[in-house]
């Protein structure tokens, strides 16, 4: 089977292995102002974004992981409902809270809410009113997507592959993707390989290397089969990645199987967040303050620094991509609305 690979070469007058532009015709950095803040109710505490739609109606949902709720808003931006993810009544109180900690949300064309709870070690399940339905036991799922068929997809910070699918019956059926060797501890290895998942209408699935110092794309088909793999290590990112590099190196060779960035472990995200256009397949990464965009091919087609619209700088933590538009949401400061810069010189 053909796989494209795209290396984005930092290299003075190299070009990218799949024909992509120069270097001397890479994209130049460009400022994205956003049109306007949306979901008001919304202002901090953003994990994830998700869109439904169905034949009468689009609905937008905001997960707010650590609140453990659900924010549901209509086509036009009103709120139309807020769910409390819960457990059913009656429940005994040993059972615990119905989420811990809510890291990423899939919808299904019912309303039924999919929520990767990475610290109760979980995928869980909740009816369209935000009853607790259902748990897969999974260790630390950091993302989730939904398949045909009944299939979901999800990346866990323990597993040996980067991706592992479940049928409907909640039994693994396939899993794929190597890891990236970037450490050699196990421990901390294991962590660099975090990421995130997307998908397109063809169902591909997108992962996204949250720590690897080049940032990292790679494209599966929906059984596995790896279709490209975007490498970014042009001039401009090169000095970020040594950094990181120099820092990994500092940590790696620590004891102990747990690993997690704090004072003493200070390893920032490269990738802070992905979307797909759905239809285009182009894809489009934050990573911190800039966003960058790539066509199907994975060639670099824009960079931006995006800003709200009072000025501030927006470290998105969740994109979706729409037609006409880009939803960003930062950590703090809620969700706005960016136009689409391919759109526009269109």
């Amino acid at each position: 089977m053909l796989t494209k690979r795209t290396f984005l070469a930092g290299l003075l007058g190299l070009a990218a292995l799949t024909g992509s532009r120069a270097v001397g015709q890479e994209p130049v950095e460009r400022i994205l102002d956003a049109t306007a803040r949306v979901f008001p109710e919304v202002s901090t505490g953003v994990t994830a974004l998700a869109v439904r739609s169905a034949p009468e109606t689009k609905e937008y949902y905001v997960l707010r992981g650590r609140e453990r709720e659900v924010l549901v808003y209509d086509a036009a931006g009103q709120l139309i409902r807020r769910i409390a993810l819960r457990l059913p009544e009656g429940s005994s109180d040993r059972a615990g809270p119905a989420l811990l900690f809510g890291d990423d949300l899939a919808v299904e064309a019912d309303g039924r809410l999919w929520v990767a709870d990475r610290n109760g070690n979980a995928l869980r399940v909740f009816s369209p009113e935000g009853v607790l339905e259902r748990s897969l036991a999974v260790p630390q799922p950091t993302s989730l997507v939904l398949l045909p068929d009944g299939e979901v997809a999800y990346a866990s910070m323990r597993s040996a592959k980067l991706i592992t699918v479940l049928d409907r019956s909640g039994e693994p059926v396939r899993e794929f993707g190597e890891l990236a060797d970037v450490a050699t501890s196990q421990a901390l290895n294991r962590f660099l390989n975090i990421g995130r998942l997307a998908s397109d209408a063809a169902h591909n699935l997108y992962f996204s290397f949250s720590y690897v110092p080049e940032p990292t794309v790679r494209k599966y088909d929906r059984f596995g089969f790896l279709q490209m793999e975007i490498e970014l290590a042009t001039l401009d990112i090169q000095p970020a990645a040594a950094a990181a590099r120099r820092e990994i190196a500092r940590q790696d060779g620590r004891a102990g199987i747990e690993w997690w960035p704090s004072p003493n472990n200070p390893i920032n995200k490269i990738i802070s967040a992905i979307g797909i256009d759905p239809y285009t397949q182009d894809v489009w990464l934050a990573l911190g303050g800039l966003l960058m965009h790539f066509n199907a091919e994975g060639l670099r087609q824009g960079i931006y620094r995006t800003y709200t619209p009072e000025r501030v700088r927006l470290e998105a933590v969740a994109v979706l991509v729409e037609t006409d538009r880009l939803l960003l949401a930062g950590e703090s400061g809620g969700v706005f609305e960016f136009p689409r810069p391919d759109k526009r010189r269109r």
